[in-house]
């Protein structure tokens, strides 16, 4: 289990860099066509920050299912239905909360977002990066 554990941990790594990839791609892409930099800075590093929050949170859970899974299947579906609510409740509140507010776009806070998306797209292409170098 420890070789598992030690494998989900670099996916995990590999998928936040990912989305810190994507952020800084979209950041240095989306200068060019907003009006307010900083309205969309805040937007889009809110929805980063979520996405990174959500890829540990999955990550947790996933391990604490797991274990539950073991023990009691219907345990382990309940856990992974309230931890998934929560997650996608969270994502709500702090979505709500940038479009009701006038400081930052809501777009590019849901490209913030999006982010956790790209960054499982991009997750293969980081670990071959990574390996490449170690080796």
């Amino acid at each position: 289990m420890s070789n598992q554990t030690s494998k989900i941990d670099d996916t995990l790594k590999e998928l936040l860099i990912g989305i810190l990839v994507f952020g800084v791609l979209a950041q240095l892409g989306g200068m060019f066509f907003v009006k307010s930099m900083s309205a969309y800075s805040i937007g889009l590093w809110i929805g980063v920050l979520l996405a990174l929050a959500c890829a540990y949170h999955m990550w947790w859970s996933l391990n604490k299912n797991l274990t539950l899974n073991t023990d009691n299947e219907v345990a382990a579906r309940t856990f992974a239905i309230k931890q998934n609510l929560i997650r996608y409740a969270v994502i709500l509140i702090v979505f709500a909360g940038v479009c009701l507010s006038d400081f930052a776009y809501p777009l590019s806070a849901f490209l913030g977002i999006m982010s956790l998306k790209a960054g499982a797209y991009l997750q293969p292409f980081v670990s071959r990066f990574l390996h490449k170098n170690s080796k």
